[in-house]
């Protein structure tokens, strides 16, 4: 199916151009972003762009590349994955969501410019993480980062990430993260979005750039 149509805006940002991570805890999953939306990789568009996209109750897509892909991905999937819910009487599994967001990518692999992280919880397998490439590839993982900042903070997630993490815990593994991305990624930036995902229900967590940890001297 082709998603063109589905798009709102004409605006394409360069592929990456940010920081965003999933990561599971015991009992949950905390999603995350940046917030900053950069065009050529020197000017800001936006300082302000939230970039968790909820497409379920318990299911949020991060999303890293042409923000116009990416909301017309998500956009596809909130329908299907709605109808779904309805013919199954029960809300989808977060496989299921990123079996869509999968099938979504594949179709339109020569078209897209855009990548994804899907996390969230439910009954039958608690809190997950699913990378979704540009291509269609699905991958299961306790935990994933993408877009440029990534690269600044896998010897930090390696080397600090471990399972059954409790909330607190892994709160602030996330923030660290994203604040290290921030500090070197001249293309990430703005506030950390944060959305903590359990059985109870939905988390959204705000910290602004001036509250974020500090590891170095500007």
């Amino acid at each position: 199916m082709c998603l063109w149509c589905l798009s709102e805006s004409t605006t394409a940002f360069l592929p990456f151009q940010t920081t965003i991570l999933a990561v599971k805890f015991n009992g949950g999953v905390i999603i995350g972003s940046d917030s900053r939306a950069s065009m050529g990789g020197s000017y800001v568009s936006s300082k302000t762009i939230n970039k968790l996209i909820q497409v379920h109750d318990r299911i949020f897509c991060c999303i890293a590349g042409s923000l116009a892909d990416a909301q017309a991905v998500t956009k596809m999937a909130k329908f299907q994955l709605s109808f779904h819910s309805i013919q199954m009487e029960s809300p989808p599994l977060v496989k299921a969501a990123a079996s869509v967001m999968k099938e979504l990518c594949y179709s339109n692999k020569e078209e897209l410019q855009a990548g994804f992280i899907t996390a969230g919880w439910d009954r039958k397998k608690g809190p997950q993480v699913y990378t979704v490439s540009l291509g269609g590839m699905l991958l299961s993982q306790p935990f994933t980062i993408g877009g440029s900042g990534s690269t600044y903070i896998y010897g930090y997630v390696d080397a600090k990430y471990k399972p059954d993490m409790s909330r607190e815990e892994c709160l602030q593994f996330a923030t660290n993260a994203l604040a290290l991305a921030i500090g070197r990624d001249n293309v990430s930036g703005g506030v950390v979005h944060l959305v903590v995902i359990t059985e109870d229900g939905v988390e959204h967590v705000v910290i602004p750039g001036d509250k974020l940890p500090k590891f170095h001297d500007e």
